[in-house]
C-alpha cells in the first residue's frame, strides 16, 4: 500500500520541483535600458478590438522607471453605444532584476507588478480594486503587453 502511494505522489513531486525550478529560471538579474524603454500595448479582442490599454516605460537612474498608464474598460450600453471606463497612472515604480513595483499612494492597497517576461513583452500584475489604484470601475492594468515602439516615450508633461 505505501509503495503504490509512493509510485503515485513521486512524480507529482517531481513535476512540481521542476516547475518552481523553471519559474526561477525565468527571472533574470537586470534588464536593459533598451528593453525597458518604449510603449507597450495590450490589445482587446472580439467587439472590442478596437480598444487598448497602453503603459509607456523609461529607464531612470537609481533602480526606478517611469511607468504611465492609459488604460480602458470598454462595454456596450444596452442601446448598442461603445462606451468605456478609464484611468490614468504617471509615476516613477522601483526595478530590481527583471520586475519593476508601483506602490500606490491613494486611498486603498495598490501594487502593480510589471515583469519584463521577454524581449519585447512584459506582464503587467494588479493587485488592488479599480478604486484602490484610483481608476475607473472595471478599469484593470493586468495582462500581457507586447512592445510597439522601442523610442524614449512621450509623457504628457514634458
Amino acid at each position: 500500500m505505501h509503495k503504490v502511494k509512493f509510485l503515485l505522489l513521486f512524480p507529482l513531486g517531481l513535476m512540481m520541483l521542476s516547475s518552481v525550478a523553471a519559474d526561477a529560471q525565468t527571472s533574470r538579474k537586470s534588464v536593459s535600458a533598451a528593453e525597458v524603454n518604449g510603449t507597450f500595448r495590450m490589445n482587446f479582442t472580439g467587439k472590442m478590438r478596437t480598444s487598448a490599454n497602453e503603459i509607456k516605460i523609461l529607464a531612470l537612474r537609481g533602480g526606478k522607471i517611469r511607468v504611465a498608464m492609459d488604460l480602458v474598460y470598454p462595454y456596450t450600453m444596452q442601446n448598442g453605444e461603445l462606451m468605456a471606463n478609464m484611468a490614468t497612472l504617471d509615476h516613477e515604480a522601483l526595478i530590481e532584476g527583471d520586475t519593476a513595483v508601483y506602490t500606490g499612494t491613494g486611498v486603498g492597497n495598490c501594487t502593480i507588478t510589471i515583469k519584463f517576461v521577454k524581449l519585447g513583452t512584459i506582464k503587467v500584475m494588479q493587485n488592488g480594486t479599480d478604486a484602490a489604484c484610483g481608476f475607473g470601475h472595471n478599469v484593470s492594468a493586468d495582462g500581457t503587453y507586447l512592445k510597439v515602439s522601442g523610442k524614449k516615450p512621450n509623457f504628457e508633461d514634458e
